[in-house]
């Protein structure tokens, strides 16, 4: 097995897994609390990964951030080194891929909370921030961490949109999907398959601790 391209998709998993959970918790708020009218635009702009082809959206990111993009030459000018074809693009356009599959169990989570509980903590006097600490976020904590798992999952199976932002190059971008097919080409074919039936096990296991959680009973956390 190609154990750099193993490394580098966990390493890739983790970083955009922790900022999904950082951008698309609040995102996830804003879906299931707010009344705004045209709301359904935003939810079809996060869910529009689910149904458009990786290699669409890894073309527009790779153009987002090409040489030519203000993107990409102010990363130019900063760092010294282009943006597109290095792990840093394979983050942007990880978190845009896998974003619905971090937003929608949240926000799924938070519309099922009993809102006569977010009344009576408004009335005594509670943030809005320590309201969602203590009532939101304990109740949908199975919600938030079925996010998570589905975001860290979907980010270590991703081939089509790392590919056509990273490329195939061994340490920076080669992550463990790509592995996969390059050992077919070679006709690897033992290869490909250990590494093939490892990515199968871990994906079992994430879906497993998926539903897991799914019938696991919601509870309060109390002081």
């Amino acid at each position: 097995m190609d154990w750099s391209a193993i490394a580098l998709s966990l390493r890739l998993a983790i970083t955009v897994s922790a900022i999904l959970l950082l951008v698309g918790t609040p995102i996830a708020y804003w879906l299931a609390f707010s009344r705004w009218r045209w709301k359904f635009l935003v939810e079809a702009v996060v869910a529009l990964p689910l149904v458009l082809p990786p290699t669409v959206l890894g073309f527009y990111v790779l153009v987002a951030i090409g040489n030519r993009s203000p993107v990409g030459r102010l990363w130019l000018e900063l760092f010294g080194r282009p943006l597109a074809f290095s792990f840093e693009a394979l983050v942007i356009a990880s978190i845009l891929y896998s974003l619905p599959f971090a937003v929608q169990p949240v926000a799924s989570s938070f519309a099922l909370i009993d809102r006569s509980l977010l009344e009576a903590s408004a009335t005594l006097g509670a943030s809005r921030w320590r309201t969602f600490v203590r009532i939101i976020a304990p109740l949908a904590r199975n919600g938030i961490l079925t996010g998570l798992i589905l975001s860290f999952a979907h980010t270590i199976g991703e081939f089509g949109v790392v590919l056509m932002v990273g490329g195939n190059l061994e340490g920076v971008t080669r992550t463990v999907s790509i592995a996969i097919y390059d050992d077919v080409q070679a006709f690897d074919l033992a290869s490909a398959h250990r590494t093939a039936l490892a990515l199968l096990l871990f994906s079992f296991a994430m879906l497993a601790a998926v539903y897991a959680l799914v019938q696991k009973p919601f509870t309060v956390l109390h002081e």
